[in-house]
């Protein structure tokens, strides 16, 4: 199926595109006519969407819309019926991604230590040991993580493995990290610190982050950017910039264009869930 647009040039194997203010500007994902079906309930329908580059994008909408799916099939994890996904012009096999599941206790090995577990990707693809302890040594440095990374994952308390989990997505240095309610079955403790993590990581690596969020709150303190879904099939309701300077802190909360941004979002939300 062709774009709606003309296709971005693609460079040969091993020949990185120069960087200017024009590569910087065009999306960094680019979705054109994506279909999903799942048994007759269709979750999109020749759904478009552009998603830009060094943003942080989270997803919001009503509940079984298809936040996750969208995410998941961007990632590769789940195939669409129809439809292209470009990442600058290059298939999903063409760039690196991190992905970060919401259940982290099953996605770390409790048999490797954290730090063999942040390793683990570069591992598979083949980097020696040496290369491995140093990138992964390089991640933590650059990160300020101060946890103890000899431990192993049943040991530590959620907002840890979690954060494992976070720096194993990084550790590949993705073009890309896609995280799926990352801090739903954290504690209000954990939740609050871990935003705040996700922050600092954000600031340090400026990577595209696409996070799907159920909380209104936590979708707009984050985000550059506040992608509204409607009922299905789901449909662009809105997609909200909010260019608070970062950090964001708990007096963020209070601010008039936060809270205005929130109202907006709130208000574009409870119009699509009585449309159900």
């Amino acid at each position: 199926m062709s774009l709606a647009q003309p296709a971005l040039k693609i460079e040969p194997a091993g020949v990185m595109p120069p960087v200017t203010e024009a590569v910087f500007k065009r999306p960094h994902v680019t979705i054109r006519g994506l279909s999903k079906r799942f048994n007759k309930t269709v979750i999109y329908d020749k759904f478009d969407l552009d998603i830009p580059r060094g943003k942080l994008i989270s997803v919001f909408g009503p509940n079984g819309c298809g936040k996750s799916t969208l995410i998941n099939m961007i990632a590769g994890l789940i195939p669409p019926d129809e439809g292209q996904i470009l990442f600058d012009g290059m298939l999903l096999d063409e760039i690196k991604f991190g992905y970060v599941f919401q259940n982290y206790r099953e996605a770390l090995f409790p048999w490797l230590r954290a730090f063999d577990n942040i390793a683990y990707p570069l591992k598979m693809m083949g980097i020696g040991k040496a290369e491995r302890q140093a990138r992964v040594e390089r991640l933590v440095e650059r990160l300020g993580v101060k946890i103890d990374l000899n431990r192993y994952p049943y040991v530590m308390s959620g907002g840890q493995q979690q954060l494992v989990s976070i720096m194993r997505a990084l550790v590949v240095e993705p073009e890309i990290l896609f995280l799926d309610e990352p801090f739903s079955a954290l504690d209000y403790e954990m939740t609050l610190f871990m935003r705040e993590q996700l922050q600092r990581i954000f600031v340090e690596t400026g990577t595209t982050t696409v996070l799907v969020s159920h909380d209104l709150e936590e979708a707009v303190y984050l985000a550059d950017r506040v992608l509204l879904l409607s009922r299905h099939p789901a449909l662009v309701a809105d997609f909200v910039t909010y260019d608070a300077p970062r950090p964001r802190t708990d007096a963020t909360l209070s601010d008039a264009d936060f809270v205005q941004i929130k109202a907006h979002c709130l208000e574009v939300f409870q119009r699509e869930v009585r449309k159900g």
